[in-house]
């Protein structure tokens, strides 16, 4: 049995220091004493095939966002005949405008340096979206696959269904029930009561990726879900800020997306 373990403790890296020795002493000590007792993920099955096209899906759209930057700064600043013409595009449409520009060797320097910039940037984003269109097809497919059910849910799409498998892993029965899933997306609050005060703390820990997903499901009902907005409603005439709410509604949402995980 493969058992997870946390990053070394840190009073024990104040006072010993860093290396790789001392951390992998701690994680054996961590292991043996039973205060590391995750099961690992087996990662042999749909839904690691699932984190590893989440790996490209996401710096592509990083880098696509960079590249529709670059474009948009290079069009403030190229000459004026050129700059009017990228004025007032779309974002949605300004790739395959820059990507239909035609530089001319031999004119305007600057000109001629700076379309070639812009096309060339424009393509990289044309290719990119490409890639997005079969990599999302791909999502789909591995997704229904592994929970048909979660899909049904609410809130839940594509992309943020592949997250949260992708945070319980191939093997789900891992986690021991839905408090241990809601620790782990880090929206389970923590105990910090003192004395006669009785308080919970929010959880800063955590998948955070888990975390933002059920934060989307969340936002979408807020804004289109009949019930959940009577229940905003109600707890802000309770005196509740919406960031409160939003917490409480991720902690509900884990609690019924744990069955259906767990179900495949």
């Amino acid at each position: 049995m493969v058992i997870e373990v946390d990053r070394p403790n840190r009073q024990e890296r104040r006072r010993n220091g860093k290396s790789d020795e001392l951390d992998a002493v701690e994680a054996a000590r961590a292991a043996l004493s039973g205060r590391a007792s995750g099961v690992a993920k087996s990662a042999d099955g749909d839904v690691e095939a699932i984190r590893a096209l989440l790996v490209a899906r996401r710096s592509g759209r990083n880098v696509r966002i960079k590249y529709l930057n670059q474009i948009r700064h290079l069009g403030f600043t190229a000459p004026d005949e050129l700059r009017e013409r990228l004025r007032d595009v779309p974002r949605d449409h300004l790739a395959r405008t820059a990507a239909t520009l035609r530089p001319t060797a031999g004119s305007d320097t600057v000109m001629y340096a700076t379309k070639l910039a812009i096309v060339t940037l424009g393509r990289r984003v044309l290719a990119l979206e490409a890639d997005a269109v079969r990599l999302d097809h791909e999502l789909e497919m591995l997704v229904r696959r592994a929970t048909p059910n979660l899909l049904e849910i609410y809130g839940v799409g594509i992309n943020t269904a592949a997250i949260l498998l992708v945070a319980a892993g191939d093997n789900p029965h891992r986690l021991k029930n839905e408090a241990a899933f809601a620790h782990l997306c880090g929206v389970a609050p923590l105990p910090a009561s003192s004395g006669k005060t009785i308080r919970h703390r929010l959880n800063p820990g955590g998948n955070r990726q888990a975390n933002h997903a059920l934060w989307r499901i969340v936002f979408t009902r807020m804004s289109s879900d009949e019930r959940t907005r009577k229940y905003v409603a109600r707890r802000v005439a309770e005196g509740k800020t919406i960031r409160e709410i939003m917490r409480v509604l991720k902690r509900y949402v884990a609690r019924e997306l744990y069955p259906h995980l767990v179900s495949n």
